[in-house]
Order: C-alpha cells, then structure tokens, then sequence
C-alpha cells in the first residue's frame, strides 16, 4: 500500500513538472516573451488611456515584432522585437513621423507586415 502511494506520487510529480515545463517555453503559437506582459501590466495599472490601449503583433518575414501605440499627444509609439529590445518610434513625436531609426520595411513594405491585435484593454 505505501509502495503504491510513493508511485502514484511520484508519477503525479513528474506529470506536474512536465507540465509545468511544457508551459513555460515559448512556441511559434505564442512568442511572445515576458517583458511584453510586463509592459502590457504596467498598462493595465494605469488609467484607461483614450483611446483604449492595444498591443499588436506584427510578423514579417518570420520575424515577430510588438508595436504598442502612444498613450497621448506628441508621444512616440514603441516598436520592440520578440526579445523585447525597443526597436523603434514608428510613429508620433512633434511630427508625427516617429524617431527615424525604424528599419526600411516599417515604411516601404508595411503591405507584408501580418498585424494583428495581441491585446487590447477590456476596460473601455
């Protein structure tokens, strides 16, 4: 009987760590890293931003980027890739042109960017 119960809770432990294993690393089906539900927390802990604030998934070429829009005014939006590594200001600031240091295909290929919406804020 004790041998028993030692086995089954072995078993159950080992079921347990592989599955918690198995949610731990990233796949193709969900990339995204930790910084960006860092980021995306940090939002949720802020007032509601007007208009409610979105995080898009932007594929292209095979590589996964996060483009999360300014929150007001002359601000600059972020562009971070899938290490989290802030790439760029696409857009905003004075001008509303973005910092400048975005790579070429943010402005002449944008046709094969895959976008679509990781997040957005339910709290309207």
């Amino acid at each position: 009987m004790i041998m028993q119960f030692k086995l089954s809770t072995n078993i159950f432990f080992f079921v347990l760590i592989l599955s918690i294993q198995s949610a731990c690393q990233h796949t193709e089906d969900n990339p995204v890293t930790s910084c960006i539900d860092d980021i995306i927390d940090t939002i949720k802990s802020e007032p509601v931003r007007n208009p409610p604030a979105i995080v898009s998934k932007w594929v292209y070429e095979g590589e996964t980027y996060y483009f999360i829009p300014a929150d007001c005014c002359d601000n600059y939006s972020e562009l971070y890739d899938s290490n989290c590594n802030l790439i760029c200001a696409p857009d905003g600031g004075i001008t509303g042109a973005g910092d400048g240091t975005c790579p070429d295909f943010i402005y002449h290929d944008n046709d094969n960017i895959s976008k679509t919406v990781y997040w957005s804020d339910p709290r309207n």
